[in-house]
């Protein structure tokens, strides 16, 4: 069975996305994968277990992007055609079925519409796959723990919880009658100047930080969130890569909607600042609403 997956050019989307595709494997077994992703999110799918190939899409003017896509799959039969991107172009493939969910913004969390294009309830957690060789570098990279994690970047300057208060947070959380007694700490971040100078107050004020900024592929840094005590991030991709391992999760909100973004598993939670959901700035957010957070989800059971 070959199945096309089209779907987000986002990280954070396509994270979402690795639910329905792991429900796709179960239900097939011995399927063959082609993703069609964007070139930042390739990472997610790397290690998709039946992957025969990644297409990964840039975005070009007057959607020339869409007929370069049909070229690349046109000449092949379908069975399956997933399109979470809510396009044409499933229609205009040989298939014997297509799945297409429906564009633009609903309420609702976006892990229900995605869902609902193959009408799956409830709708399955995202996962994160990742090899033994990622894992045994995020093992010598993080040896011993308790490890905190931060995430203190986005690609959205206003969904970025102010440095200051990262730092409070990771001092308290650390503190000998903390509930991370002696934790060491990591700061992730994406690659680029520009994550690096967001990053930049946090680390310089933590020196004892293990700085990965920039320096992990998408599977490594989901082998290294795996092995966090907790993770604590605005609203970005890495809080949802981390959610998608089943590590303690904190996802920061204030300007965009949690009912939409929510990280999603096992143990994660949101935790949004104090004013209209979706309308309210990150310095609304205390230091010690964010703890109080924190000490729910490590409250969380771990799955058997």
């Amino acid at each position: 069975m070959r199945i096309l997956f089209i779907t987000s050019t986002r990280i954070g989307d396509a994270v979402l996305s690795t639910g329905l595709l792991d429900h796709l494997l179960r239900e097939n077994p011995g399927a063959r994968f082609t993703i069609v992703c964007g070139t930042v999110a390739e990472g997610v799918f790397a290690h998709l277990p039946g992957l025969e190939r990644i297409i990964p899409v840039t975005k070009r003017r007057w959607s020339l992007h869409w007929l370069e896509l049909w070229r690349q799959v046109a000449f092949r039969r379908w069975d399956l055609v997933v399109d979470l991107r809510g396009s044409a172009i499933a229609w205009l493939l040989l298939a014997r079925k297509r799945a297409v969910m429906k564009g633009g913004r609903r309420s609702g969390h976006r892990l229900l519409h995605i869902a609902e294009a193959l009408g799956v309830t409830p709708a399955p957690r995202p996962v994160a796959w990742f090899s033994p060789a990622e894992a045994a570098r995020a093992a010598a990279l993080l040896p011993g723990g308790p490890w905190l994690i931060l995430g203190p970047t986005a690609n959205w300057r206003v969904k970025m919880w102010p440095a200051e208060r990262f730092i409070a947070l990771a001092q308290k959380l650390a503190a000998p009658d903390g509930l991370l007694p002696g934790a060491r700490l990591a700061i992730l971040g994406g690659p680029g100047e520009a994550e690096r100078q967001m990053a930049a107050p946090v680390l310089a004020a933590l020196p004892e930080a293990l700085d990965l900024v920039g320096r992990l592929s998408l599977p490594e840094a989901a082998a290294v969130l795996a092995r966090g005590a907790l993770f604590i991030g605005n609203d970005s991709g890495l809080m949802h890569l981390s959610a998608a391992t089943g590590a303690p999760t904190l996802g920061l909100f204030g300007p965009t909607p949690a009912s939409e973004y929510a990280p999603v598993g096992a143990r994660a939670q949101a935790v949004l600042a104090k004013g209209p959901p979706a309308n309210t700035p990150m310095q609304r957010l205390a230091v010690d609403q964010v703890v109080e957070a924190a000490a729910r989800v490590l409250a969380l059971p771990v799955p058997a």
